[in-house]
């Protein structure tokens, strides 16, 4: 798909209608596009728009996406961030409009969407052995000769479906073997001598083409500066020895490609060693979770922490829910539960209160959630806290993977609460 068809893509999610498949948005808007309401420029607390409602922070979004801009050039790094975090188009178009190589996939279904929106650079961080999904992907390179996709291998046998089911393509797929991280890690091969097994089985295979190594380095067991560095190491010697042996002759780039969002710093400075080989290499940097980061477990493991001199990524989600109930003075409840909030690493975390009576906003001093029903998150209160029913409490969320896909489209909120937008997304 051509650069201004994609960008025609992106920009016609502006004409959605405002309806009942999107929460929390102003019932009065219903008529509505998502570009007219948009362009009415409401506030989030008394422009209409129902509770729970999660917001992003238009200011630490454009932050956070300047900052690993920044970072990746610093580096000599290439940035292809992982889109399964926000499956959303619009991120993506903004991601590579600073100056990101592409958007990194984890499913087949994911590589659809990101190719509905013109995504002409994919990184597919998993090896693919669905027979459907791999006849889609044959219908799409010969289709479009500009469309790149790298995906990973990881065994003999998973090469031999992907060639089956390749047969008759037009160009070989770009495969990446990919090297385990470690004993009881996740995907991978876990030794050396099995990476260069599954390379001969696709040197052996018409319909594909070896052009580097991948791993993850958030899988490695008991993870610390020093053991990560060691597999990373180990990534790049893999590289070279597959180099000296010839194994990458047919391509004129080669791939090596690592990088979560918890240890980016020691990817950066492993890859500064990759030593010079047959042909340039893609040093690929895969992080996702910067582009709204959060306010737990990404705040702590952050490789921003260990080296602050390079900046500081800020949080850019805050729930908004509503008190329904206050039933003593211990407790109280709130109207987003489980299916408004990620639950999945930590609980939300009270941030702020915005009086109902004045509109007046407040630390949320003496105010914990303690649990997530479907729809209630439970509240425990020390006797001095200020809360009473009607009041609204932001809410501070952890992990932003399970955060965006609750909510198909998100208010992009300003300092001063004006809506300026709203991202789309596509789970």
């Amino acid at each position: 798909m051509a650069a201004a068809h994609a960008d025609d893509a992106v920009a016609r999610l502006a004409d959605e209608p405002v309806d009942h498949r999107f929460k929390a948005l102003p019932p009065d808007a219903q008529g509505l596009t998502v570009g007219e309401l948009a362009s009415a420029r409401r506030d989030l607390f008394t422009g209409g728009f129902t509770t729970p409602v999660l917001a992003l922070s238009a200011e630490s979004l454009e932050h956070n996406l300047a900052l690993l801009e920044t970072y990746a050039e610093r580096h000599g790094l290439a940035f292809a961030p992982h889109g399964k975090t926000s499956m959303s188009p619009q991120l993506f178009a903004r991601q590579l409009e600073r100056g990101a190589w592409g958007i990194t996939a984890a499913v087949p279904h994911q590589v659809r969407v990101y190719r509905a929106y013109g995504i002409s650079r994919i990184f597919l961080a998993n090896e693919v052995v669905d027979a459907a999904a791999l006849r889609w992907i044959a219908a799409e390179l010969d289709a479009d000769p500009g469309f790149r996709l790298v995906v990973y291998v990881d065994s003999v046998r998973g090469v031999e479906l992907m060639d089956e089911a390749l047969r008759g393509v037009s160009r070989p797929l770009d495969v990446v073997v990919e090297l385990g991280a470690g004993d009881g890690a996740r995907t991978g091969v876990r030794t050396e001598a099995g990476c260069a097994a599954v390379a001969d089985a696709v040197a052996a295979a018409g319909t594909l083409r070896l052009v580097g190594v991948a791993g993850y380095e958030g899988e490695v067991p008991q993870a610390d500066g020093d053991s990560v560095r060691a597999w990373l190491r180990r990534l790049v010697a893999l590289a070279a020895a597959f180099d000296a042996e010839g194994r990458f002759a047919r391509t004129d780039q080669i791939v090596i490609s690592a990088g979560g969002s918890a240890w980016f710093d020691a990817v950066a400075d492993v890859f500064e060693e990759i030593p010079p080989l047959s042909a340039p290499v893609l040093k690929l940097l895969r992080s996702g979770a910067y582009v709204s980061h959060d306010d737990g477990h990404y705040r702590h493991l952050t490789p921003f922490n260990r080296v602050p001199a390079e900046g500081a990524l800020r949080p850019a989600f805050r729930l908004w829910a509503q008190v329904v109930s206050r039933p003593s003075p211990e407790q109280a409840f709130l109207n987003a539960g489980k299916r408004d909030a990620a639950y999945d690493l930590d609980l939300p975390t009270a941030q702020a209160v915005r009086d109902a009576r004045t509109g007046a906003v407040r630390p949320a001093d003496g105010i914990t959630v303690t649990g997530l029903s479907d729809q209630h998150a439970w509240v425990r209160t020390d006797a001095d806290a200020e809360l009473e029913v009607g009041d609204w409490v932001g809410l501070g969320l952890s992990h932003p993977c399970t955060s965006f896909d609750k909510w198909q489209l998100i208010p992009v909120v300003e300092e001063d609460g004006t809506v300026t937008d709203f991202i789309r997304t596509f789970f």
